[in-house]
């Protein structure tokens, strides 16, 4: 049923993050992200969910909890969709990252029908505006929605792989072309990470991940030796080109042949071409290079010479090739759409067969078998391997408790705190009892020490740094503070500006030094310390790297004692860290709560700001809204909403936020929040007035009094004004609470 005066935060979130979502399509990376039919299938299902969702907002309803629990875990779902295209990079796993795409997808997909599902079951409880189109229209759209089966494609190939039977070329097409991976180049790189993946899962000791990897391996080598053998045929020589005599990266006879440091032969202008995008890897062996000397190989030269002579072939010209507009031969321009049809307008397709139209059904299996990888075939699948933990392939599991759940770091910290908060939603129970696929451990991207990104290329080499940021760490660990002092500026200085640096730094093991020194007597090295942690935690890995090294306690220890500065940085990490939502938990009960308030107090203005951000964060997690009550914070929110204070933006979204909870109506209330509050809906920004509404209709839902004080303090006007000129989000609040004034009014008419 639908209740009144229930929390209804989860519902301003996941409009929130469904608006999020939606303008990621104006990125200009998207069309290129190999798993973008995934974004437009999450486009078609928010554009349904957006307006029936905006609708119950500006209602009389309020969701019950298990509505409300449906909405926490669909935003997460979208929140973790969006965070996925935005965090996609060119040198990572196309495989893994598609997988991970499409399992999230088809969680959002699941979620959103339970949704529509709970909001038919409480159809008769609501208006009669919220219900068109009817609930039963929008789950059969959402049906609708197109599924995809790469997943069980890959683990069948990988199954009919392990078993001697395949995969058919057939097959091996349908994955490359539904991970996007549409060249040698492509495939090449692919194997260079997946193999890193790999030997990441053996240091670890997982078997089960690690033997999952190797098979994925398998078919990336099986793709390049299928498009080795189109591009023989394409050659237009009458004898076969012997295998040594062609470039791998080209696949076209060499003319300036040059060997690498790991021993292979490359044409000259191709593997400058590869070091130039930072891969410090050689392409056949995946072994990591030390410098990127060439070695001109007149032998092979020769050869080559002799050869063509006698067969009367002519040499291309590999600088034409590399600086025509197709620098790779095979690297061909991505469509808007992967789908299942290839592309009669690619000079070179890794299929040599006929195109099939779009009502022919893709065949699948080994050993020239036929079958239709129908829903059946993936049941079967999912019985297989769930049965046996040999299998090659995704782990079927069933859903465990919250605490058990993988959860996703948030990305992009250039966005303002203040405004991604609200997007690092909690992780959420789940609604259904359904088995999962849970990918392998670990991001679709992981640095493989050959890749060298530009900018550590600019910075300095990979191997320099690493060497100093060891020799840095030894430092750190020296008794000398004279040592320990510059060790930190330094490690400070490397750890401000380069993503790679910290990448390095964190590898290297330096973190667990840094979080020693936090309980260090010298304030410098206190403060850099905890700066550096703050650098660090800018890498979403590193995250939970800084979390499971015990730092949360030490940095609670620097907030309490440390210096202004340290006090500020160390305010700042623990919202870094909080992201990840089981830290919200563990720094509440570690009792960060209570010096956060106190900052937020008594602290700088960026220190209050800091803390503000924090505390928000924190509150989220609906255990620490009392505790954030309890501290005081309320009283030095209402303070901070003086535009004199110079932070109404943060105080008033904290505010809007600790108004869900019953503890937090009545202090704010008490506080004298509610005067400040329409202030900010008169004179506030857009987002401000947004946020002071939404708290308004909280306290005037809570009682009575509230509701004429608010009156009383002269919000009808502004409100009026808000409806005509304010966001969409703050025109819905604003008339919401117009709507309640009216209901009220009438109901003492009556009485």
């Amino acid at each position: 049923m639908m209740e009144v005066n229930m929390e209804v935060s989860w519902l301003r979130v996941l409009l929130d993050n469904i608006s999020s979502y939606l303008s990621i399509s104006s990125m200009d990376t998207l069309y290129s992200n190999p798993a973008h039919k995934y974004y437009t299938r999450g486009e078609d299902i928010a554009k349904l969910l957006q307006p029936v969702l905006e609708n119950l907002v500006g209602s009389d309803a309020s969701p019950s909890e298990l509505l409300n629990n449906g909405f926490e875990e669909l935003s997460q779902y979208v929140d973790e969709l969006r965070e996925q295209f935005q965090s996609w990079e060119p040198l990572s796993s196309r495989i893994f990252y598609v997988l991970q795409i499409k399992s999230l997808a088809t969680k959002l997909r699941e979620s959103s029908l339970e949704v529509f599902q709970l909001l038919k079951h409480c159809e008769q409880h609501l208006p009669a505006d919220l219900v068109s189109p009817s609930f039963e229209d929008c789950i059969e759209l959402v049906k609708l929605v197109g599924r995809d089966e790469v997943s069980c494609t890959i683990d069948l190939a990988l199954i009919d792989q392990k078993e001697g039977n395949g995969p058919t070329s057939e097959v091996l097409v349908k994955i490359a072309e539904s991970v996007g991976l549409r060249s040698n180049q492509e495939i090449l790189i692919e194997g260079v990470v997946l193999a890193s993946l790999k030997d990441n899962a053996e240091l670890t000791e997982n078997n089960t991940e690690a033997e999952f990897i190797e098979g994925l391996i398998s078919l990336t080598i099986q793709m390049h030796d299928h498009l080795t053998n189109i591009k023989q045929s394409q050659l237009g020589c009458s004898v076969p080109v012997p295998p040594d005599f062609r470039c791998p990266l080209s696949l076209e006879l060499m003319t300036d042949p040059v060997i690498v440091t790991s021993g292979q032969t490359y044409e000259r202008a191709f593997i400058e071409k590869w070091f130039d995008m930072g891969l410090m890897v050689c392409p056949k062996t995946r072994q990591p290079l030390s410098q990127t000397s060439l070695t001109p190989n007149f032998i092979v030269k020769a050869f080559i010479a002799n050869w063509c002579e006698s067969n009367n072939v002519n040499l291309p010209d590999p600088l034409e090739l590399v600086q025509s507009s197709k620098p790779f031969p095979l690297l061909v321009e991505p469509a808007s759409d992967y789908d299942d049809e290839c592309d009669d307008s690619q000079p070179l397709s890794l299929v040599d067969e006929p195109e099939r139209g779009p009502s022919s059904p893709m065949k699948i299996g080994g050993n020239g078998r036929a079958e239709s990888l129908d829903a059946t075939k993936c049941e079967k699948l999912r019985q297989v391997l769930s049965r046996s933990v040999s299998a090659p392939g995704i782990v079927c599991e069933e859903v465990v408790s919250k605490s058990e759940r993988i959860s996703n770091d948030a990305a992009d910290t250039s966005v303002s705190k203040t405004e991604r908060i609200v997007n690092d939603a909690a992780d959420t129970p789940s609604v259904s009892s359904k088995p999962v696929w849970r990918l392998p451990s670990g991001r679709h991207f992981h640095h493989h020490p050959g890749i060298v990104p530009a900018t550590i290329r600019e910075t300095g080499s990979s191997s320099s740094i690493e060497a100093e940021v060891k020799k840095l760490i030894e430092d750190l660990k020296n008794s000398s503070l004279d040592a320990q002092r510059e060790a930190t500026a330094r490690v400070r200085v490397l750890s401000r500006n380069s993503t790679d640096n910290r990448i390095v730094i964190a590898r290297c093991g330096a973190i667990n030094s840094l979080v020693d020194l936090l309980y260090s007597t010298d304030e410098r090295i206190q403060a850099d310390a905890t700066t550096c942690l703050l650098n660090l935690s800018i890498n979403d890995n590193n995250k939970s790297v800084i979390a499971d090294s015990g730092a949360i306690e030490p940095l609670i220890h620097v907030l309490k004692t440390g210096n202004l500065e340290a006090k500020e940085n160390s305010a700042a990490t623990l919202f870094s860290l909080s992201v990840i939502e089981e830290n919200k938990t563990k720094i509440g009960e570690a009792g960060a709560i209570e010096p956060l308030v106190d900052l937020l107090g008594n602290g700088s203005l960026r220190g209050k700001k800091d803390a503000a951000t924090a505390l928000f964060n924190l509150s989220i997690h609906h255990e620490n809204k009392a505790k954030v009550i309890e501290a005081g914070a309320v009283k030095y929110l209402v303070e901070l909403m003086d535009p004199a204070a110079g932070m109404v933006e943060k105080a008033v979204v904290v505010l809007a936020n600790l108004a869900t909870v019953k503890e937090g109506k009545v202090a704010i209330g008490e506080e004298g929040g509610i005067p400040v509050l329409v202030e900010v809906v008169e004179l506030g920004s857009a987002r401000g007035k947004e946020n002071a509404t939404a708290a308004l209709l909280q306290l005037a839902m809570h009682s009575q009094r509230f509701c004429n004080s608010i009156i009383r303090e002269g919000a009808i006007p502004p409100l009026v004004a808000l409806t005509k000129s304010g966001t969409a989000r703050a025109k819905e609040k604003a008339h919401n609470l117009l709507k309640y004034f009216r209901s009220q009014k009438q109901g003492q008419r009556r009485v």
